[in-house]
Order: C-alpha cells, then structure tokens, then sequence
C-alpha cells in the first residue's frame, strides 16, 4: 500500500507547529508572569518606603514644632531602605538617596537649638520636588523662629 505522504507531511506540519506554539506561548507566559511579580514586589517595595518615609517626617514635624528631641526608631526606615535598593530602578534610588539626606538633615536640625526659619528651609530646598500634599514642610515654616537671635531673646 502507498503512503500518501501529503497527508503525512501535512499532519506533521500541524503537530510541529503546535508543539512550537505550545513552547512559545510558555515562554511568552512565563515572561509575563515575572514581569508581573517584578512590577508587584516594586510597587509593594515602593509603598513600604514611602509609608516609613510618611512616619519618620510626621515625628521629625512634630519633633521640630514641640522643640524637643524625636522618638524615631529608624530600623523600620532603614529596612525600607534596603529593600527598595533591591528593586529601584536607578532614578527612583536616586531620589530615595536625596530623599534620605533631607531626612537626615531634618533628623539633624531638630536635635540643633535654637532652631530657625533658615535652617528649616536649607533643608527644604535641596528637595526639587515633593511626594504630593503640600510642599514640603510647609505647615512648619510659619511656626518656626524667624531667627537665632528671636529663639534667645
């Protein structure tokens, strides 16, 4: 009996590129899934960050207003950070460094006395940009000294 080897040809044909869809739908798959984790575990790294970011500001405000020193446990703080090193593209770890240095800076100038308008607003203006809600500091300047010289008199 003779082999119809069109047909054989044809069903091989159909079986390959379904072995070669099946493969490449995987990979493409599988691409997209981790793509997928990758954005999840930034944004959960992100929002971590910011939330540790929003707590450390809120006490170092409170701090700088009641002129005394602040109750930060910085762990939380540095443990974001840390985390979101991991995961940062290059510019949002840049902004988190320029970000840490205000804190730090902030963390600094409520530790200092006599506290004034000028040393809050060098710490305000190496921030090119804000996180949203009113600029930053902004509730606080107006209930700072106007100067060394008004904090001693």
């Amino acid at each position: 009996m003779a082999v119809p080897w069109e047909i054989v040809i044809s069903t091989a044909g159909g079986v390959a590129a379904t072995v070669v869809g099946v493969f490449a739908g995987g990979v493409v798959g599988r691409r997209g899934q981790n793509e997928q984790w990758v954005r999840d575990n930034r944004t959960a790294t992100y929002a971590t960050f910011l939330r540790e970011f929003v707590a450390v500001e809120i006490e170092l405000r409170t701090a700088f207003l009641a002129d005394r020193p602040h109750r930060l446990d910085w762990a939380p703080w540095n443990a974001a950070l840390v985390a979101l090193s991991l995961v940062a593209t290059r510019e949002v770890a840049a902004a988190a460094a320029e970000l840490t240095g205000a804190v730090g800076r902030f963390a600094e100038l409520v530790a200092r006395s006599p506290k004034t308008r000028e040393d809050l607003r060098e710490v305000q203006e190496a921030l090119d940009w804000q996180l949203g809600g009113p600029p930053a500091w902004a509730m606080t300047e107006p209930y700072a000294p106007e100067s060394a010289a008004e904090g001693s008199a």
